[in-house]
């Protein structure tokens, strides 16, 4: 037996026991006569002593020869510390070791094994099962085991079944770049790695399965950034016979569940907001509703003077600042440039100070009276002592840059509390997405989206006013799950391709697995899939998921740690039947 007890479970009742304990030397202080180590292992640390009194000779020169990250084992007794240290739940103990084996000795490790450790991010994703040691990772590894099993407890309360389904799939399209596998044994053909399990899922529905979930991974080839990975994981589900409603209400429950079960906070409303007003009022369709700052369109109060800057714009937008005020001219230039930045791509901002004593001071004071800057104040909803800034340009683009700004903003005040949650449904987004560069449209969602009831016919002389049978779920200004009621029936389905572009020929290579299926009996059915990676993150307090994922790639999408993506030798391509045809 390597251990009787962890190291965090010894307390003062423990006194005189013989214990057995095994982990790794946290750090060791050698006094010469006495020598303190600590002890850790995934539950705690465990202080041990060896004093030249009590402890055999041979003992004693072992444990001189100690390093950090050894794994050894112990054997001692429990006895009361002197000098109690209250900042570990082992404080009021320490064991007194009369026996010491080496398991296995450690090279000295690239970082400090510490909360606060001196290890930069890229030696510690390539030392990652030593990062792993560390509370901050380890604890945050703990914390999505909780939360996986607390989804796994609510779904199967709610008659959920959970089914796998493949990851050797047949290419579909998505949305995003599928990572394919060439077939061995079908020369020439090729797998991919599902982006989603969407197509299964639904014809788990035909197979009358009713209810059916997955904690799933999914792969999509697209770019990185702190909250995306090239694979993820889902909390994947789907429904038979509901509507909207029906999976709305289901999956709040779950929501609420989380916050309760995982963070001991009880959430009542889950407010719904339309696509077009979330992108009017906050210029993006996941928006933050921990804190105001709506925007105030400002056309009609913007664009009667002879200000051409407004009066070329398609769209005059702001957001009042509550305090801004207080902004001094450098913090204001300081913001002007943020908005300059090709990250936000603004040409400028105009602002309007709202003075304590009912009057303004503007930037475009030249243009602007009094009156003018007071309607401002109304439109944004400004008070006195705050600040109004503006935006103005291409509608849509600026609507995004002053989001940016918005979000910056909060953060730099404070207002995005990570331990306060917002949730927020957001519903009706349009059915089809046009392409500027090329005029075609493109599912929003995917094209398995039904369209609102009553709609359909739009798509032959309005596509873009379709509306989809949608929605997202958002928390703290992230979407952490999104879905929509399904196409079940073959007819609406080929009506669907063929407005996103497909031939009869095409859609039938592509779907036609899954249209046949449809002949056979397809209930009404729906769904929606979280994004594990990410809901763990925002219960968890961070909006990165990369330390809540035990195996992270890097943001160019390489395993640091074990150096893959990697070349395959000739044999395999050969196997494969694959020549490369590298880029210079």
């Amino acid at each position: 037996m390597y251990r009787s007890h962890n190291c965090g479970e010894l307390r003062a009742s423990h006194s005189n026991t013989e214990v057995t304990l095994s982990g790794w030397v946290q750090g060791v202080r050698d006094k010469g006569f006495m020598i303190y180590l600590d002890l850790r292992d995934r539950y705690g640390i465990t202080q041990l002593y060896f004093d030249e009194e009590s402890t055999p000779k041979e003992i004693m020169e072992k444990a001189s020869k100690l390093g950090r990250e050894f794994v050894i084992q112990v054997t001692g007794k429990v006895v009361e510390r002197a000098s109690k240290n209250p900042n570990i739940p082992t404080g009021d103990i320490e064991v007194l070791v009369s026996e010491l084996n080496v398991l296995n000795s450690s090279l000295v490790p690239p970082f400090t094994i510490e909360d606060k450790t001196d290890g930069g991010d890229d030696v510690r994703m390539k030392y990652r099962y030593i990062d792993i040691r560390r509370n901050p990772v380890k604890n945050k590894l703990i914390f999505r085991h909780k939360v996986s099993q607390a989804v796994r407890n609510y779904l199967s309360q709610q008659d959920f079944i959970e089914v796998e389904t493949p990851y050797l799939i047949k290419s579909t399209p998505e949305g995003a770049r599928d990572f394919v596998v060439p077939s061995r044994m079908n020369e020439g053909q090729f797998y991919a790695l599902p982006q989603s399990p969407q197509t299964f899922k639904q014809l788990l529905m035909v197979g009358g399965m009713d209810k059916y979930f997955q904690i799933v991974k999914c792969f999509r080839d697209e770019d990185l950034r702190a909250d995306r990975q090239p694979e993820f994981t889902q909390i994947d589900c789907e429904m038979a016979f509901v509507e909207q409603e029906d999976i709305l209400n289901m999956f709040e429950g779950l929501t609420r569940h989380l916050l309760k079960e995982v963070n001991g906070v009880d959430i009542e409303k889950f407010p719904r907001m339309l696509y077009d007003d979330a992108m009017r009022l906050y210029g993006n369709d996941k928006p933050d509703i921990r804190f105001g700052m709506e925007f105030g369109e400002l056309n009609a109060v913007a664009q009667h003077k002879d200000f051409g800057v407004f009066n070329n714009a398609e769209l005059v937008v702001g957001i009042a600042v509550p305090g801004g005020n207080a902004f001094t001219r450098k913090e204001i230039d300081n913001l002007i440039k943020w908005v300059k930045r090709p990250q936000v791509g603004a040409l400028g901002m105009v602002y309007s100070r709202c003075n304590d004593d009912g009057s303004f001071k503007s930037s475009v004071d030249k243009f602007y009276d009094q009156e003018d800057l007071a309607k401002w104040a109304e439109v944004t909803g400004a008070k006195a002592g705050d600040l109004v800034c503006i935006l103005s340009g291409d509608k849509n683009k600026v609507r995004a840059q002053l989001s940016a700004l918005r979000m910056e903003l909060a953060e730099r005040l404070g207002l995005r509390d990570p331990k306060v949650f917002a949730p927020l449904w957001v519903i009706d987004f349009p059915l089809l997405e046009l392409d500027e560069e090329t005029g075609n449209y493109h599912a929003m969602h995917h094209p398995f989206t039904s369209p609102k009831p009553g709609q359909i016919e739009l798509l032959d002389t309005n596509p873009g006013e379709v509306k989809a049978n949608a929605y997202d779920l958002v928390l703290n200004g992230n979407e952490i799950g999104g879905g929509s009621i399904r196409i079940h029936d073959k007819k609406t389905q080929a009506i669907m391709l063929k407005h996103l572009g497909f031939t009869e020929e095409e859609a039938k290579a592509q779907f036609g697995f899954l249209m046949d299926a449809f002949e056979y009996g397809a209930p009404p059915h729906g769904g929606l899939a979280f994004g594990l990676d990410r809901l763990v993150a925002i219960l968890g307090g961070q909006e990165s998921i990369r330390d809540f994922i035990a195996f992270p790639k890097n943001n160019s999408g390489r395993d640091v740690m074990i150096d893959a993506p990697a070349a395959i030798d000739d044999q395999q391509l050969e196997e494969l039947s694959l020549k490369l045809n590298l880029k210079s």
